[in-house]
């Protein structure tokens, strides 16, 4: 399995700036080391495969960052930091606050509609944007947040190779939380159509490689000291403990945050190797605003200290 991921990594080609982004994994974890934080590895949103080697057709696993944003925002109000791997243009910690608004509608000219005029923020908006503005700069200046980027499905994976060579120093303060919807299935890029596939040569067959699995070898070779955390997102009621349960056994990591697709932001369960607890959040808590993240970012904490406790590293 390990051979697999190896092979799959050397095959693709590495993101741009893979190098300088690689430096800035090491050098940010190495100054939380050196004051003595927690850090969590934090993947966010879907991975694109791209049909083309110049590509203009992809297939693309929808996920909208949610869970993964608002968990990292959990994260730094709890004392970690944070290494926030997340899709372009997803969801991103504070900033997912305005993602339904037009940016522009909460500016104004101070005096005038005279663009040499001072901008502010309209008062109806003053207290929102404040309050987001300041945990993102408390953050920042904390340098507590580092933000990295993917599009593909290549980019993610060698991404996420880097980050967990450059965490794998925390041993067991080190946390991953893989909130991030990967792909299954991929193309090869010795069977890709260097241009864009057109429509008029008729209906389009696609034959897609099955993508090898990373949690194992991520588990036992990558970060093998580390609190792993993955999702598991099930649509039968019946089986979802069961195959989170199913999915520690073959990995051998520590804890499965299980999920309906109807249900996923009400309730989930989290699974380890000896217990499972559900979380539900109630209608009243969902008007108020309240976020089921928060609730599951709480169980893993107490979760990560029993296992650093527990767990001496080396």
């Amino acid at each position: 399995m390990a051979e697999d991921i190896s092979n799959f990594l050397r095959q693709v080609s590495v993101p741009d700036k893979f190098e300088a982004t690689r430096s800035e994994l090491n050098g940010f974890v190495e100054r939380q080391k050196q004051k003595g934080r927690l850090v969590v590895l934090v993947t966010s949103g879907g991975t694109k495969v791209p049909l083309e080697s110049r590509t203009v057709r992809f297939l693309d696993n929808f996920s909208s960052g949610t869970r993964g944003a608002s968990s990292a925002e959990y994260f730094l109000q709890e004392g970690y930091a944070v290494i926030f791997l997340h899709r372009s243009r997803s969801m991103r910690p504070f900033l997912r606050h305005f993602s339904s608004l037009n940016y522009l509608d909460l500016l104004e000219f101070k005096n005038s509609t005279d663009s040499r005029s001072q901008i502010q923020v309209k008062e109806n908006f003053e207290k929102m944007v404040g309050s987001q503005l300041q945990k993102h700069q408390s953050a920042v200046s904390d340098d507590r947040l580092l933000g990295v980027e993917f599009q593909t499905l290549s980019e993610y994976l060698q991404l996420l190779h880097a980050a967990c060579q450059a965490v794998n120093n925390m041993n067991n303060k080190a946390m991953l939380y893989l909130a991030a919807a990967v792909s299954d299935f991929y193309i090869p890029k010795e069977q890709m159509p260097e241009h864009k596939i057109q429509s008029g040569d008729g209906p389009l067959q696609l034959s897609l490689e099955m993508v090898p699995k990373m949690l194992q070898p991520l588990v036992k070779e990558w970060v093998p000291d580390a609190f792993v955390v993955s999702f598991k997102l099930e649509t039968d009621q019946e089986l979802l403990v069961k195959k989170a349960q199913q999915a520690l056994a073959k990995y051998c990591h520590q804890v499965v945050v299980a999920n309906l697709l109807e249900t996923r932001k009400k309730e989930v369960i989290v699974v380890t190797k000896d217990t499972h607890k559900a979380i539900k959040l109630t209608d009243g808590q969902l008007d108020s605003g309240v976020e089921i993240e928060e609730h599951i970012i709480k169980e893993l904490l107490t979760t990560h200290s029993d296992f650093i406790h527990n767990r001496p590293a080396l």
